[in-house]
């Protein structure tokens, strides 16, 4: 039977274990590491434990799913089992961190996989396999995010999330690093960027909740622009090309070309969850590395970070 550690048991660590689960009907020993596990809830059939000694037998994979500026510590911490690892996004919060930890990952060649959950809706799968299979001019790339942060967690005051604070690895750039991530899954990497971040809004937060960004690619630019504070959420991409823009709705799953509707298949996110671990399951099974592994997700981070923190 499969033994797997999770590493933060919040909103995201919970929608990992139900993948595992509903992929493995549940057959699967499931640990989470807690800082006081005779208190902390009992979620499913996961066993809580205090520290890495009380698992006493190898896991087979570890999924870190802490706060992201506790990252690279347990990640650090759970290197020594050389056993792979599923992290969720943003990889880490420094190019520091990230870097030091890349040398480790590589030199004791341990399996990873960042998880950037947008890849594994359909509408974002067909889009890529659109943009390989046609012959497109493109001109221009726009990608927006915008939602109100206020609305994402209703039972808590937003203002204390870890989104809202900087020091805990908040910060719209960082909850959202999934549209710089498409974007490099799409085009590739850039050959240069230009960054604006603020602060300036109405929601009164200290992480940053308005990004935008300009990317220099050989023969376009792309633009993304995300923040905190918009109403009416809207996540959308264009691809204006020499023969019509490419509208990707991105959450409602729907797909024009020309101003003609080529694809539409509307999917709730938390499905994607199932869809990567199935991926994630299905490259340690092969043995092959994985579409976003570190070294990509540290490329995305790159991207995606003020030029000051670089």
């Amino acid at each position: 039977m499969k033994k797997v550690l999770v590493i933060g048991l919040g909103s995201a660590g919970k929608n990992h274990v139900n993948a595992l689960n509903k992929i493995e009907n549940n057959k699967i020993d499931i640990f989470a590491l807690r800082n006081n596990p005779k208190h902390a809830k009992t979620y499913q059939d996961v066993r809580n434990i205090a520290s890495l000694d009380d698992l006493l037998t190898i896991p087979d994979f570890a999924i870190i799913a802490n706060p992201t500026s506790l990252h690279a510590q347990q990640i650090e911490n759970i290197l020594e089992y050389k056993i792979p690892l599923l992290i969720e996004k943003p990889v880490v919060t420094t190019l520091a961190d990230g870097i030091r930890i890349q040398k480790e990952i590589t030199r004791k060649n341990i399996t990873t996989h960042v998880s950037c959950n947008l890849r594994f809706l359909k509408v974002m799968q067909f889009t890529k396999k659109f943009l390989a299979e046609k012959t497109l001019r493109i001109n221009e790339v726009n990608i927006y995010g915008g939602s109100d942060l206020s609305q994402w967690r209703p039972h808590q005051d937003f203002r204390k999330s870890y989104s809202a604070n900087e020091e805990l690895g908040g910060g719209i750039h960082m909850d959202w690093i999934h549209e710089l991530d498409y974007l490099y899954w799409l085009f590739g990497e850039p050959e240069d960027a230009t960054k604006v971040f603020g602060r300036k809004s109405s929601m009164a937060i200290n992480s940053i909740d308005y990004a935008n960004y300009i990317f220099t690619y050989p023969e376009f630019y792309a633009s993304i622009i995300l923040n905190y504070y918009r109403k009416d959420r809207k996540r959308t991409m264009e691809v204006v090309t020499s023969t019509g823009t490419l509208l990707v709705e991105v959450e409602l799953g729907d797909v024009y070309f020309a101003g003609e509707k080529i694809f539409s298949y509307s999917e709730p996110l938390i499905n994607t969850y199932t869809s990567q671990m199935e991926y994630f399951l299905k490259t340690l099974k092969n043995d092959t590395v994985s579409m976003n592994n570190f070294d990509h997700a540290l490329t995305v981070l790159k991207m995606c970070l003020p030029d000051e923190k670089a």
